[in-house]
């Protein structure tokens, strides 16, 4: 299921598909989306009996939550995606290692009308993110799974993601979809590592970040937040630009010397709406 129409979404924690307490757990959180793990938190052998809790977990639910299946060609991604197709429409499909846009034709016609949010986690995928987020107008969202980029590029620090990082921004953006949301932070019992790290992706134009524990969902939350400055100088905005069209013009000025034109109050409105999500 999806979050509340309007509602920013800026927490997705995920559980593994094979642990009903933890699912229980999980949807019973403040995260805004629950996303059920069919694929890297479940061992081969134990994919049947994940796929059985989740749907026993997710049907009985009215909250916010995504299932993510396990990669197309495995020999578990059809009994996923067909699982998951006799679920109340809300529920998201989240697809992994997603490279090819017939692919992405074939799991809409599998499951129609349902959102598909697709993980690029490859070089070829993150090529293609354009050509993959316009696939089909049942595509909800991309993101990256950074673990696995990572590997494919040889990386050993953050610097060499920067262009993927973008890349994805920009092709959601052109596609009409959502800021995509943050990869997950791994590194558990490192908040201010989190913190620091939710702050760089912000500044890059992510919105929000997926989680694999409870106890990061508040710092990312803190991080995405909008400060009360940034707040008081968007309602400047949006209150200086809708004065300045209301008598003719096309731009103002700002007490504090800033030229401003109207193309700037839709990052305000943004930080608004962040501002008021819980309230």
């Amino acid at each position: 299921m999806t979050a509340p129409a309007g509602r920013p979404v800026l927490t997705l924690l995920y559980v593994p598909g094979d642990q009903p307490a933890r699912i229980a757990k999980a949807l019973a959180s403040t995260a805004d989306v629950v996303i059920v793990d069919l694929e890297d938190a479940v061992a081969p052998d134990r994919k049947d009996v994940a796929r059985a809790a989740a749907v026993e977990a997710v049907a009985a639910t009215d909250r916010p939550v995504q299932v993510r299946v396990n990669a197309l060609g495995s020999p578990w991604a059809l009994d996923d995606v067909a699982a998951v197709a006799d679920l109340p429409l809300g529920v998201g499909l989240r697809v992994p290692k997603v490279v090819d846009v017939d692919d992405v034709r074939t799991l809409a016609a599998s499951a129609p009308g349902r959102g598909l949010h697709l993980l690029l986690e490859s070089a070829l995928g993150v090529e293609r993110a354009f050509d993959l987020a316009t696939a089909s107008p049942d595509v909800a969202g991309l993101g990256l799974g950074e673990a696995d980029l990572r590997s494919d590029l040889g990386l050993t620090g953050d610097a060499g993601l920067l262009y993927a990082r973008s890349r994805v921004i920009v092709a959601a953006r052109a596609a009409g979809l959502p800021a995509p949301a943050m990869s997950a932070y791994t590194r558990v019992g490192d908040p201010e590592g989190l913190r620091e790290s939710c702050l760089a992706g912000r500044a890059l134009g992510f919105l929000g970040r997926t989680a694999i524990h409870p106890a990061q969902l508040d710092v990312i939350v803190a991080a995405f937040r909008p400060s009360a400055e940034e707040v008081e100088r968007a309602a400047a905005v949006v209150d200086g630009v809708a004065a300045a069209t209301t008598v003719g013009r096309g731009t103002v000025v700002l007490p504090d010397g800033t030229f401003l034109d109207v193309a700037m109050v839709e990052q305000a409105r943004r930080v608004l709406a962040l501002a008021d999500r819980d309230r």
